[in-house]
């Protein structure tokens, strides 16, 4: 008889070679795995739970409980569009027209056509010494610095290329000053669909 053989069971049941019986796993070792996943799914909640007042508490709901909702992935934080007024009519505005050309009669054809278009003439004739024979350019736009967002807008859409500057002048009129590069005003059709692009801003863009 086997060493290894319970007493008695004699031969029949005798253990041989290699191979001893598989051992249960003690049930202790069950338990500690459930204690540990119960306090990792414990230690979740509470950390759920912490973020949820943090965000409260922190601005990111409302205070009837709704929360805001955030800006998608790229979106930036858009400035409150600007108060847009309407821009003047032509008829608002004295121009004087004054020629720094050596072509003669300029001044007066030229404010003809401004009257035609709506605006109010002022003074017509030759530029003043300081920009007689001085204005390389189509025109030259002078104003108050008030003109900037009122008169020189509209009268631009008349003409291409025409330089703004301004002045120390109490009055609202403006002086359009042609200068050596004029040819002729802009296309009725132009400067009318000119006009009308001004009195239509372009649209804010639309949030993502």
């Amino acid at each position: 008889m086997s060493m290894l053989t319970p007493p008695g069971m004699g031969g029949k049941y005798r253990i041989t070679g290699n191979a001893y019986p598989r051992m249960r796993r003690p049930r202790r070792r069950r338990r500690i795995v459930l204690a540990a996943l119960a306090a990792v799914v414990a230690l979740g909640l509470a950390g759920w739970g912490t973020l949820q007042l943090i965000d409260v508490f922190g601005g990111g709901g409302t205070a009837g409980g709704k929360r805001t909702t955030a800006a998608g992935p790229g979106c930036k934080p858009r400035k409150a569009p600007a108060v847009v007024h309407a821009p003047l009519q032509p008829a608002q505005i004295t121009v004087n027209v004054y020629n720094a050309t050596p072509r003669a009669g300029l001044a007066k054809s030229t404010a003809d056509e401004l009257k035609k278009r709506g605006f109010a003439i002022g003074k017509v004739g030759n530029a003043p010494v300081t920009y007689d024979k001085k204005v390389p350019g189509a025109a030259l736009l002078l104003g108050a610095a008030d003109a900037t967002r009122g008169a020189f807008p509209v009268l631009g859409t008349q003409l291409k290329g025409a330089v703004l500057k301004t002045d120390t002048r109490q009055t609202a009129d403006v002086d359009f000053i042609i200068g050596t590069a004029f040819k002729s005003l802009a296309a009725p059709k132009d400067a009318t669909a000119a006009l009308t692009a001004l009195s239509k801003p372009a649209p804010t863009p639309s949030g993502c």
